[in-house]
């Protein structure tokens, strides 16, 4: 009985997805620049943060918008960012704490780039300045690579890493929150992970779900597609395909959810470009085909949901 719940839950989602369509998000200040990639959104709706990064992608740092009379502002670059290869912020619940991945150095004392790692800035209240970032260091960080971090709401950490000892790729972890102490990170389970990448995982805030990257799987539709696994009495569910509503031929990737909303955010490489025309483009034509929201370059896309939920 409890599988075929799931079954007709998991249909339903697919349905919500048939019945919405995904749309670009803050399109105008998006279109600023090359390449944008994963969405924090705070806790109270206001502040934004992402990844901006350069064509190669070889340069990154996190863009702040902030809502202004029901107006997002122009961007500017977080105050912790700019100098450095900065990439996938997430906010604290309560928003006073915002986590990242970073190359940065451990210390003033050298230039040299670091493998990546996860740090945190701190703010006393919503409206003050941010700390200077701070390496979170272990059980946490390692020598290998750790990215994208996700929270629950009892203080779970969820995060990807790059084990070379498991001889397999990226996987999925986690490490609990025991009484305000991080525990030693475990990889999640063959449901969730593979031999293959598995990256970019967002935590439902009561961990009843977790919506996450995979790399060309066999149930794939191309590239990158969204996952989703449910968090059941009985453990993680096996991962399914969110589905051609959500996924497309090219990469799809860093996924957030505002549960407030019962809206999904996510990255894309969707490539909607023409290459068959009638007749011989005008220059204006051409570079308006270049320029598209949709020319396969890193964006930000939204579709709205109905629920996202288990419900027994």
């Amino acid at each position: 009985m409890k599988h075929l719940l799931l079954f007709l839950f998991s249909f339903n989602i697919f349905l919500s997805f048939s019945q919405q369509s995904v749309t670009p998000f803050l399109e105008d200040i998006v279109k600023q620049f090359p390449n944008v990639r994963d969405i924090a959104i705070a806790p109270n709706g206001d502040e934004i943060m992402f990844s901006a990064q350069s064509v190669m992608g070889n340069v990154s740092a996190i863009i702040t918008v902030i809502k202004e009379n029901d107006k997002w502002s122009s961007p500017r670059i977080a105050s912790f960012s700019g100098r450095f290869f900065d990439l996938e912020p997430f906010f604290s619940h309560d928003g006073l704490k915002l986590y990242f991945v970073s190359t940065r150095p451990l210390n003033s004392l050298t230039n040299k780039p670091k493998d990546f790692d996860i740090w945190f800035v701190k703010r006393d209240h919503l409206k003050s300045n941010w700390s200077e970032p701070i390496n979170m260091g272990s059980p946490i960080n390692t020598e290998h690579g750790e990215f994208y971090p996700s929270i629950s709401s009892n203080g779970n950490f969820y995060f990807t890493r790059d084990n070379p000892e498991l001889k397999r790729k990226d996987d999925i972890y986690v490490s609990k929150n025991i009484n305000g102490s991080l525990t030693e990170p475990i990889v999640l389970p063959d449901a969730i992970n593979s031999e293959g990448y598995e990256y970019n995982s967002f935590i439902a805030p009561d961990e009843s779900y977790l919506i996450y990257g995979c790399y060309n799987r066999k149930d794939g539709l191309g590239s990158g597609d969204l996952y989703i696994s449910y968090n059941t009495e009985n453990g993680w569910t096996q991962a399914i395909n969110l589905g051609d509503k959500i996924n497309s031929t090219k990469m799809d990737y860093c996924p957030f959810v505002d549960v407030k909303t019962n809206t999904l955010y996510f990255t894309s490489k969707l490539d909607n470009t023409k290459t068959n025309f009638e007749r011989a483009l005008s220059i204006n034509e051409l570079l308006n085909e270049f320029n598209k929201y949709d020319n396969g370059a890193s964006k930000l896309y939204q579709v709205s949901l109905k629920s996202i939920r288990l419900k027994d």
